[in-house]
């Protein structure tokens, strides 16, 4: 009998652990549970004996998985999967996936949630604008991207992305303008919504030299990753121009630094894009579904270290 575990530090809501239960059970799999584990150990003796690991933010490096003699499969819940060592994952013949999707609506209503606290200048009582007429940029087109383009249209606004990945055509058929370049998209939106995963490529790309062509009165908006991030820079750019305001759902590593900036700075205390109990067992319950599907039938669809 396959055995499952469900290890996460910040836990799913119950809903959802009852809706992996099920799921891993009717499948004839045993289910084990550690959430809110304090220290690494705790999880090393977690994953001793399973077949498979379903996380959250959770991180598996190379000494969990070979604490791991048994495992097969790690489902990240959710899109981004960093906090696990594809590397190590594929010497050992270990398939990792993510459940990509599942959080995108819950991450998206987040990005214009924050845009509406933005631009009424975070409920001070002084008078703000609206999103209405306002050209939205999105950078990188797939599902988070696409549910902001979506609801933002619902607002009024002028919607353009660009994705090196994405062809253009696929874009434009969603109602979006296409453009060229990263470079366009950053000097012609008003705002500019980051949506690209931590990658070697995309570390601290969205610099002081980019981000110095957004026009005046821009925003920048980041509910990616925070590594995507040259903190540096961007502090030195709104050092230097007074207009520009940044809005995150990752708190910076220099957070107090730009928290100086009064007024054109905010970000939630920690990162709150999937934190709806919707996305939550969303995410939960495709990942319970992905395990069964690779242990009984070997489907690898959402495999990401290939």
């Amino acid at each position: 009998m396959a055995k499952v575990l469900i290890a996460t530090e910040k836990p799913f809501a119950a809903p959802a652990v009852a809706g992996i239960k099920e799921i891993i059970e009717k499948a004839g799999f045993e289910l084990a549970l550690l959430e809110k584990y304090t220290e690494k150990a705790q999880l090393l003796a977690a994953v001793a004996d399973v077949d498979a690991i379903i996380i959250r933010s959770d991180k598996i490096d190379a000494e969990v998985m070979d604490a791991a003699k048994n495992l097969k499969i790690v489902v990240r819940a959710g899109a981004g999967y960093d906090n696990v060592d594809l590397e190590a994952a594929t010497a050992r013949n270990i398939v990792v996936m993510n459940t990509p999707g599942q959080n995108a609506n819950a991450v998206a209503e987040l990005v214009l949630g924050l845009l509406v606290y933005c631009v009424r200048n975070f409920y001070n009582g002084k008078a703000g604008s609206e999103l209405m007429g306002k050209k939205l940029g999105i950078l990188a087109f797939g599902n988070v991207g696409r549910n902001v383009a979506r609801i933002a249209k619902g607002f009024g606004m002028e919607v353009c992305a660009y994705d090196a990945y994405c062809p253009a055509d696929v874009i434009e058929a969603a109602g979006v303008k296409a453009m060229a370049s990263q470079a366009d998209l950053f000097k012609e939106a008003d705002i500019v919504s980051l949506h690209i995963p931590a990658t070697a490529e995309t570390k601290q790309s969205i610099n002081y030299d980019l981000c110095s062509t957004m026009k005046k009165g821009a925003i920048l908006i980041n509910t990616a990753r925070k590594e995507v991030i040259d903190e540096a820079g961007l502090l030195k750019l709104m050092a230097e121009r007074e207009d520009l305001k940044y809005i995150t759902d990752i708190k910076p590593d220099a957070d107090a630094d730009f928290a100086k900036f009064e007024g054109r700075y905010f970000s939630t205390p920690k990162k709150m894009g999937a934190q709806t109990a919707e996305a939550n067992t969303n995410a939960g319950l495709a990942a319970a579904n992905q395990i069964v599907g690779f242990i009984k039938e070997g489907i690898t669809k959402f495999q990401v270290n290939k």
